[in-house]
């Protein structure tokens, strides 16, 4: 019987340092050779929020977990959230101060839909009537069929944006397929409408809420339902000319600054509050804050607009996720409807006049964007899209995935140093290094020549190891803590038992007559399922630790797995292929005494037996 062919290790070993490379060559185009240190290593931002009112201890609990979600959502690792007292819930991140982050936390997330009754760009109209608010249906616009079957006859070309004045075109259309009524241009407007089931907007650092007259300045904002909503029929009518005089007067009584801010306008009402409420069952005016030039797409000011009563709440939205789609350059958010919300939106693309009537998505008072439908949606899928970036996409896709908060709070910003000294960091380095030493140390006594191994496998693991801490600070926030530092010290011990347990089954083997070369093939056989019972053991207790813990035992758990699977890799890649390729040298398959294979060092009192056919 033919013998199995082995795997060249000569060429596993190169194909393993050409890996090495291309990870530093990332590390290279990342332009950073340092990791993000930690809280504990060089401080961050502590970011208080004080709770209005007296909230449960739920609520608070409840708030906690959902910003917890929204930092380390963020990938911002070894992030600290924590309360304090009853109505107090401090965050703590590692790093300088991140403004981005700041506002993430701060988020309440209240996501809404209205309808358009007008803006500033068309300019709005003076209701007609005694009672505008409720008008008969002859005076109304004929809307489109309300059959659940899709409009038929091909939508307009031009559609309008209230936002854009022509400069940006936004529409909607079903997710996953391409918006009909797009044709070929080369004008700015179409790159941000080629995208599939567009609701282009841009992202709102603001949080201005204005409101009726009706509603109390002092209202604070949780004592309106978050799933508040109106019929759809009645949001209908009000965009169809269907507003009182008071909106009209409340309209005129806000502007828009440049920075998408909305204030009171001199003159106004003095009982009209200075941040009006959002109040999901009330007309609403809001702005949607400018768009930057970018390209060949111009700059766009802030754009006021008079909106319906929500009728759709923020607590329909199942998912939101971002990214860029496909055959697109720019990232869209990616929003899915589920419950009322996505009948709703159904009959919504059904009923609004194609590429003209216009829909808002609020977000904390804020227009996001103000897009009109193009066809029928009735899946509840749709993407928001436009200038953003990838930070802002993130950040508004976090913020509406990790829910609204079900408290109010009064925030405030500070640095703060790092809770550890630097001693104290030296002297974990210290440990670290003279534990490494005596690993090294004990490994050329025992196994001499196979002590080579131990090092060159050892020098091997830290450099991808330190590569991939690198990158993961650089793409995912991760922070390196002085516990992440003793996981990443623990996975010594951990990498040096898997050498231990693969030169002791090579001996065994040898003990037995047979030569090195054999010994090496069948000694791993039997090793290899040991070391990969023990890492799947390690794994599943980092798993546990980073999952379930929270704060610097959680960056802890995610070393520990790190540096696992770096074992994994060195021990499959690097370790193994290394002793098949010292077994084809004399100075290891003869028994050398210093090789660590002699027959000393194997316990045999005379050389080992030769096995039929000569040693290999």
């Amino acid at each position: 019987m033919a013998a199995k062919k082995q795997a060249h290790p000569g060429r596993v070993l190169v194909a393993f340092l050409v890996g090495l490379g291309v990870l530093y060559g990332l590390v290279a185009l990342a332009g950073s050779w340092t990791p993000a240190l930690g809280l504990d290593l060089q401080g961050g931002t502590r970011i208080t929020l004080q709770a209005k009112g007296s909230p449960s201890s739920e609520n608070l609990n409840e708030a906690r977990s959902i910003i917890d979600q929204r930092v380390n959502g963020s990938g911002i690792s070894e992030a600290e959230v924590m309360t304090q007292g009853g109505d107090v819930v401090v965050v703590e991140i590692p790093g300088d101060l991140r403004q981005d982050l700041v506002e993430v936390v701060e988020r309440q997330a209240q996501l809404r839909f209205r309808l358009v009754g007008c803006d500033e760009t068309r300019g709005c109209q003076p209701p007609t009537g005694a009672n505008p608010q409720q008008p008969p249906a002859e005076q109304l616009p004929t809307p489109p069929p309300t059959t659940d079957a899709p409009t038929t006859g091909a939508p307009s070309t031009t559609a309008t944006d209230g936002a854009s004045d022509g400069q940006g075109n936004n529409r909607v259309a079903p997710f996953g397929q391409d918006d009909p009524t797009d044709p070929p241009s080369d004008s700015p407007s179409d790159s941000a409408t080629n995208s599939p089931s567009d609701l282009a907007g841009s992202p709102t650092d603001s949080a201005t809420t204005p409101a009726s007259p009706t509603d109390s300045p002092s209202a604070p904002a949780e004592s309106f339902e978050e799933t508040a909503v109106v019929p759809l029929d009645q949001a209908l009518a009000f965009m169809r000319g269907g507003y009182t005089q008071a909106d009209y007067d409340l309209f005129n009584a806000y502007q828009c600054g440049e920075d998408g801010t909305i204030s009171k306008v001199q003159g106004a009402p003095a009982d009209l509050p200075d941040t009006p409420v959002d109040n999901p069952l009330k007309p609403l005016v809001a702005c949607e804050p400018p768009e930057p030039a970018s390209g060949s797409t111009p700059a766009r000011p802030s754009v006021k607009y008079l909106l319906s009563p929500a009728v759709i709440a923020g607590t329909d939205l199942k998912d939101a996720s971002y990214g860029i789609p496909q055959n697109e350059l720019r990232y869209a958010v990616t929003l899915e409807i589920g419950g009322k919300g996505k009948d709703v939106f159904t009959q919504a693309s059904q009923q609004l006049t194609k590429d003209v009537d216009q829909f808002a998505i609020v977000l904390d008072g804020a227009v996001l964007t103000a897009p009109t439908f193009t066809s029928q949606i009735t899946d509840g899928k749709a993407q928001i899209s436009g200038n953003f970036t990838e930070t802002q996409a993130k950040d508004l896709a976090t913020s509406l995935k990790y829910g609204s908060l079900p408290i109010t709070f009064e925030s405030s910003t500070e640095n703060i140093g790092p809770s550890l000294a630097g001693d104290q960091l030296t002297a974990g380095l210290t440990a670290g290094a003279f534990g490494l030493g005596l690993v090294l140390i004990y490994c050329m006594c025992y196994y001499r020549g196979l002590g080579l191994v131990v090092v060159a496998s050892l020098l091997a693991a830290a450099a991808v190891t330190y590569s991939l801490v690198l990158l993961l600070s650089e793409t995912a926030g991760f922070t390196l803590t002085l516990p992440g530092i003793a996981g990443l010290i623990i996975a010594v011990g951990v990498t040096a038992d898997s050498f231990i347990i693969f030169f002791e089954r090579i001996r065994d083997e040898m003990r037995e007559g047979k030569s090195m070369r054999v010994a090496v093939e069948t000694g791993w056989k039997r090793a290899k399922v040991t070391r990969l019972a023990a890492q799947v053991v390690s794994l599943l207790s980092a798993a546990v630790l980073y999952i379930f813990a929270t704060g610097a035992v959680k960056g802890f758990g995610f070393a520990l797995g790190l540096t696992t699977i770096v074992d994994l890799a060195i021990l499959f890649w690097f370790t193994k292929p290394m002793v098949s390729w010292l077994a084809h040298f004399k100075f290891f398959n003869s028994g050398h005494r210093l090789s660590g294979l002699s027959p000393e060092t194997l316990g045999i009192d005379g050389p080992t037996a030769a096995p039929a056919g000569g040693r290999a």
